[in-house]
């Protein structure tokens, strides 16, 4: 991947942060996955309270950076479930409530991954 679409992808996973914090998601992370062999470069993990603030999370995320970064390759979970995925390429973002961020433990999956934020 050219650097510039590395950078870029950094700048999508800060806008995808950043547009989940002013829907009040609790527990941002920003994991680094481009020195692992994954099939994107970033992931953006997030809690929300309700089924209600998960979907909340989900639009401001579209609405925030679907100007700059065009709309998610593919959006999963909005059906309810506990979680929703957000699949822009170069990031993932999962938003999850308490329970499905435990149960799927990505955090701890991905260990080794640097974490470039954490916003509590």
């Amino acid at each position: 991947m050219p650097p510039t679409a590395a950078r870029d992808n950094l700048a999508l996973a800060r806008a995808i942060a950043a547009a989940a914090s002013e829907k009040k998601a609790k527990d941002i992370v920003l994991l680094d996955l481009t020195g692992f062999p994954t099939i994107t470069d970033y992931f953006v993990i997030c809690t929300g309270l309700s089924e209600r603030q998960l979907q909340g999370i989900a639009q401001g995320i579209e609405e925030k950076v679907g100007p700059q970064y065009g709309a998610p390759r593919n959006i999963e979970g909005l059906g309810g479930g506990g979680w929703v995925l957000m699949d822009y390429g170069g990031v993932v973002a999962h938003i999850f409530s308490p329970s499905m961020r435990a149960y799927y433990n990505l955090e701890g999956l991905w260990s080794k991954a640097p974490v470039l934020l954490r916003v509590q």
